[in-house]
């Protein structure tokens, strides 16, 4: 089964610009150049975004490619298919990696025992439910990255295809 997506790198110094292709390109199979445009929000990064279409499971191997670069800013989204939920991955430097499962309006699922560990750790003390339902919503990283989507209105995208 296939699904379709979309990679957003909000921001990357340019030494990092061609191994974030290379990183691609391993996970797509085929040869990857992306066109690079200055990231206004972070003078001296570049950014670039692009469609992809390939497996169930290519979303979470692009995320996973990418996440050890700690200067790469950036987000991958796959849409639901006939046999999977969809998916959004979100990476900043200061915060690690973001992942959730979305539904086919683009809602986020958030499972039963993640709430309930939520709700636990609110009832002892620990933490404001509220927070730790904004955590689980991806709101730290939605706070962190929209100056940097802000920027990128109006990027130009590629349709990359993996061969399946």
């Amino acid at each position: 089964m296939t699904t379709r997506g979309v990679l957003y790198v909000h921001s990357a110094p340019r030494a990092l610009c061609p191994h974030v292709e290379w990183a691609v390109a391993g996970v797509l199979g085929l040869r990857v150049q992306l066109d690079w445009i200055r990231q206004p929000a972070s003078p001296g990064t570049w950014r670039a975004e692009f469609s992809w279409k390939g497996e169930v499971g290519t979303a979470s191997k692009l995320a996973s490619a990418l996440r050890g670069w700690h200067l790469l800013r950036f987000e991958v989204t796959s849409e639901p298919c006939a046999t999977a939920e969809g998916e959004r991955y979100s990476a900043t430097p200061d915060l690690g990696i973001f992942h959730a499962v979305t539904g086919m309006h683009g809602d986020i699922l958030i499972p039963e025992d993640r709430l309930r560990a939520a709700m636990v750790r609110s009832a002892q003390g620990e933490t404001e439910l509220s927070a730790e339902i904004e955590k689980l919503l991806g709101k730290p990283w939605d706070d962190e990255l929209e100056p940097f989507r802000h920027a990128g209105e109006g990027a130009p995208v590629r349709w990359l295809h993996q061969v399946v």
